[in-house]
């Protein structure tokens, strides 16, 4: 039974969802796959706006979800090793929970980052893509925790407080190691805070991804918001792994707010330095011939214009004359033309030139 006091809600959920084969299929274990499918359909819907084939992205999946499922694991079996030292085999049973998020988060960043350089991927353009769909992968998969009423957060007065029997079951727990908890009170439902906060990330980082100045800027984006958000909640819940008096996952969320708040800033800085560059180039030299250029067609038209002119305005009589003037015109302009033709090659030279110098800075900023 899961309560919602002061709104009158109440939920009559099993862990379990259903039964096959005698074999238990628990809620939890459906939502983080409910999660994941949500996350992959979506990047293969839009993978190819962004140049990217939906073979890489199903091979990637292919690497990403068994890696984070461990690391996920992991991270949370070291954390909280007083679970399993009894009973090491308990380790692989993961039905009833015991994913720390920010394992999986880091497990799937490095098996991405990897697989990136190993099909010859630019690593920032394929993160940058796929990192907008952690959020909602993770915003579905807290309502596991809900199901299994677990990272719950203090007692509050809040109207949307909650609270259950396994809650009250685990605050008493609390209260007689010394936490200061009242189990007949209701608390901070934390799944719920963090799903909406990752909604609200997914939802920015959909935006922003397609108005980002440089590859990165979006990875950066994430973790920084995630720190942020998970360094608030953390604060609030009464389960969190601790290494002595500290928090883990609200120290690794301060270090990646600041870390990564720093590399954001140099990159866009990096990435702006090199645009600034390359205006004033264009609005120089570049201009400046392509300015040279436009006043060449123009005497051109001018002369052809010219021409037509007189042709039209002479009479018969004036034919002879204006055969032996055009002579000489003739050879005026071939003079003429061979002095245009030889001014135009050489600010073809130096566009080409120019052409060449960018490019070669374009290859340097790839990464």
């Amino acid at each position: 039974m899961i309560e919602f006091p002061k709104l009158g809600l109440r939920f009559e959920i099993d862990r379990v969802a259903f039964v096959i084969f005698e074999q238990e299929i628990y809620w939890y274990g459906i939502l983080i796959a409910a999660a994941f499918m949500t996350a992959i359909l979506l990047a293969l819907r839009e993978c190819s706006k962004f140049g990217i084939e939906q073979d890489t992205i199903i091979d990637l999946v292919l690497f990403i979800v068994p890696s984070a499922i461990v690391g996920a694991r992991l991270y949370y079996v070291i954390f909280a090793w007083d679970e399993f030292k009894d009973n090491i085999w308990s380790v692989f049973n993961t039905r009833r929970g015991g994913l720390a998020l920010y394992g999986g988060v880091i497990a799937s960043l490095l098996v991405a980052y990897l697989f990136a350089r190993w099909k010859k991927i630019k690593v920032w353009k394929l993160m940058d893509f796929g990192v907008v769909y952690i959020p909602i992968g993770q915003a579905i998969g807290r309502w596991g925790n809900f199901v299994n009423q677990e990272a719950f957060g203090t007692n509050t007065t809040l109207p949307w407080g909650m609270t259950g029997d396994e809650i009250r079951e685990q605050l008493s727990y609390m209260k007689l190691d010394g936490m200061n908890v009242n189990p007949d009170l209701p608390v901070h439902p934390t799944f719920l805070y963090e799903s909406l906060w990752n909604i609200g990330v997914f939802i920015f980082l959909h935006w922003y991804r397609n108005r980002k100045k440089a590859d990165g800027e979006v990875i950066f984006l994430y973790l920084i918001l995630y720190g942020l958000g998970r360094f608030w909640i953390e604060g609030l819940r009464t389960d969190s792994l601790m290494l002595g008096n500290i928090r883990i996952s609200q120290l690794l969320s301060l270090i990646f707010v600041v870390v990564f708040s720093f590399l954001l800033y140099f990159r866009r800085k990096k990435a702006s330095d090199i645009n600034d560059d390359g205006a004033v180039a264009y609005s120089s030299e570049y201009g400046n011939i392509l300015k040279k250029m436009k006043e060449e067609e123009e005497m051109e038209a001018a002369r052809a214009e010219g021409a037509a002119q007189s042709s039209d305005g002479e009479g018969p009589a004036m034919m002879t004359e204006s055969a032996a003037e055009g002579e000489s015109s003739d050879t005026v302009q071939e003079d003429g033309g061979m002095e245009d033709n030889s001014e135009i090659n050489d600010i073809e030279d130096q566009m080409t030139s120019i052409n060449n110098s960018g490019s070669g800075d374009d290859k340097k900023t790839e990464v």
